[in-house]
């Protein structure tokens, strides 16, 4: 922050009216989180970390940790069943796939996988959890949640970092950073529907709708480039490629590794798009459908290694393994509003509402 020491009264009713506005700004958010969970369950974000065996639960309405889930080692990816009972993790240490209680944060069940797994998704019914296995040959498990058994494997090519499922459900999408491509598989079938070959390795993706709810892009993040490739879903082509903004006169970057850009996600209303960038040490935001940049919020935590949302669009939580906190952005003043201490290098993390 800069020097205010010396300023005169100008200075200070300026910052007594960006105190009130503030104050008033995380009021109205708590009362609409504290809404949420009168509706029977509470908005929680699920914070993984990968060098370590716990996960914390954040309740974003007073960016506390106010859970904890233990006896994970080297926890990778969350997801949290549309009904609220389960937090699902992939195991690292054990090649499993780790299931929660998410009342008494117990892991009840581990069920074993083909091979090591990264990222994960549920399907939008709860009926499936897809898995993505980084150990060649990879492909992405299919476990069953009422049986709680892996049914089966989807080929893909090359091995799988991240795996998603479309806002609507219909498709199972899968990046392969060695394989450099985009498969996308029919949910319902679960056979492959299409591959896209990428000139660069395929690691985060997210996505946007058509008004009737069908995905019109997959916006996908690439090795070695701060920023995101756009990806028609109707034509299956590549359509744009957009680059995160060179940092200001006097702005050092960090290093980054091959994933200078690592994390996205989209509002509930569809309007705006953001966009971690490692190198930068920034989250960015940019208008939908248009792209156009909204601005950035610089973060006081180091690493920004995934993003997930709030229910209502109002904030960002944004994973530091450098710095082994969550940065709490708002998203209409692109400012970092709170940092969260979690365990070591905390690297995926998901938003729930857990029963």
């Amino acid at each position: 922050m800069a020097n205010t020491e010396g300023m005169g009264d100008t200075m200070k009713n300026q910052r007594v009216f960006r105190f009130v506005t503030t104050t008033a700004g995380v009021l109205l958010c708590t009362l609409c989180l504290s809404a949420a969970d009168n509706k029977g369950g509470k908005v929680r974000i699920v914070q993984t970390n990968s060098a370590g065996d716990n996960i914390h639960v954040i309740d974003p309405a007073t960016n506390k940790v106010v859970g904890v889930i233990t006896g994970i080692e080297v926890n990778h990816g969350a997801a949290v069943a549309p009904d609220g009972s389960r937090i699902y993790v992939s195991d690292e240490a054990e090649s499993t796939l780790d299931v929660v209680d998410a009342k008494t944060l117990k892991v009840t069940n581990r069920i074993p996988l083909s091979g090591h797994p990264n990222n994960i998704a549920v399907g939008r019914d709860g009926k499936r959890v897809y898995v993505g296995i980084i150990q060649e040959p990879g492909g992405v498990d299919v476990i069953d949640t009422a049986s709680l058994k892996n049914v089966k494997t989807l080929k893909t090519k090359g091995s799988i970092h991240n795996a998603y499922v479309t806002p609507d459900g219909k498709y199972v999408v899968a990046g392969s950073i060695q394989g450099k491509t985009v498969n996308v598989f029919d949910a319902q079938t679960e056979q492959p529907a299409w591959t896209l070959d990428m000139d660069l390795g395929v690691r985060p993706m997210t996505f946007n709708s058509n008004p009737d709810g069908s995905t019109k892009w997959i916006f996908v993040q690439l090795s070695g480039f701060n920023g995101f490739a756009v990806v028609d879903f109707a034509t299956r082509k590549e359509i744009n490629r957009i680059k995160n903004p060179d940092l200001p006169t006097g702005k050092a970057t960090v290093p980054a590794g091959s994933d200078p850009s690592h994390g996205m996600a989209v509002t509930a209303d569809g309007k705006t798009l953001v966009v971690c960038s490692r190198l930068n040490n920034f989250l960015y935001a940019y208008s939908l459908p248009d792209l156009k940049l909204l601005g950035g919020a610089e973060l006081g935590g180091k690493g920004a290694g995934w993003v997930t949302l709030t229910p209502d669009g109002k904030r960002a939580y944004v994973a530091n393994p450098v710095t082994n906190d969550v940065s709490v952005v708002d998203i209409a003043s692109l400012k970092e509003v709170a940092r969260i201490p979690v365990g070591f290098v905390p690297k995926r993390n998901t938003t729930g509402i857990l029963q």
